[in-house]
């Protein structure tokens, strides 16, 4: 019984290879009376040569370049970010000096070399480069592109200032102001160039008296019409050192070399320029009258 269950079992095997196709089976009682199981090689699958392709040429292979069907090309870094890349100091004024014409980038020095002497506000240094012989537009560029702080600027020019005259607060602001800067430029400028009124309205009395004579309300008025407060005025009238009977003559005479005058009236002038009466009698009496 064993024996006959395994040879069903071998026949059954056998039949379903042969279905399959993987062998061929010989009945029995033909040629040798044997049965031969022969393998039969699966066919292989071949495709179908390409247009300018021969059957059997082995296809070239994909270069990285090429982007095969069904899928998608990286993309490219754009020419901005290669160059960033290469070139990781280039900066914008790099690139505008770059596109700047010689007489933009001859006018940009020459700003240069005059704010290393001098100071200047924008328009200053605008109209000094178009003295030079600048265009308008070469001179934009250079005040443009020289870096120069202007606050800094109008302090620098404020000291220069005081440093051969005397101002008032207000009168060094409406100077900053007359040289280009803008009324900020020049606040900060007076602010924060050391001025001290009271010292600075001394000083200028003392200059007022070296070139013109001054009663003392006339002296005051003078000052105070240069911007210094009338506190400030008062206080350097009184320590200008003045001797006002002097500055009576001294007026006395001023008149006298282009105009004549009888002794009263030229009594009433010198009362007119805030003279006291004794001055003026004084200033008088030391001309001659």
């Amino acid at each position: 019984m064993r024996k006959i269950l395994a040879m069903a079992l071998t026949l059954l095997m056998v039949f379903t290879l042969a279905a399959c196709g993987g062998i061929t089976v010989t009945p029995a009682g033909s040629g040798s009376g044997t049965q031969e199981e022969t393998a039969t090689p699966a066919p292989v699958q071949t495709e179908s040569p390409g247009p300018g392709q021969t059957q059997g040429e082995t296809p070239a292979p994909v270069s990285a370049e090429e982007v095969l069907p069904g899928t998608e090309k990286p993309a490219q870094a754009s020419g901005s970010d290669t160059d960033s890349t290469k070139n990781p100091g280039k900066t914008d004024t790099d690139s505008q000096a770059a596109g700047a014409t010689t007489g933009q980038k001859n006018a940009l020095q020459k700003a240069h070399s005059y704010l290393a002497y001098t100071a200047f506000s924008y328009n200053g240094l605008v109209d000094q480069l178009e003295f030079e012989g600048f265009t308008h537009d070469e001179a934009l560029y250079g005040a443009d592109n020289c870096d120069a702080d202007w606050d800094a600027q109008a302090v620098e020019k404020a000291k220069s200032y005081l440093k051969f005259s005397s101002f008032s607060h207000d009168g060094l602001i409406d100077q900053l102001e007359y040289e280009g800067f803008t009324h900020d430029q020049a606040v900060h400028g007076a602010d924060n160039c050391g001025l001290e009124g009271t010292s600075q309205a001394v000083s200028k009395a003392k200059s007022y008296l070296d070139f013109s004579a001054f009663s003392y309300d006339g002296l005051v008025e003078q000052l105070e019409y240069e911007g210094f407060s009338h506190e400030d005025a008062v206080n350097a009238v009184d320590n200008c050192g003045a001797d006002w009977n002097e500055q009576a003559a001294k007026k006395a005479k001023s008149y006298l070399d282009f105009s004549s005058f009888s002794r009263n009236s030229l009594i009433d002038q010198l009362e007119y320029e805030g003279f006291t009466h004794e001055q003026a009698v004084y200033g008088v009496e030391a001309n001659g009258f």
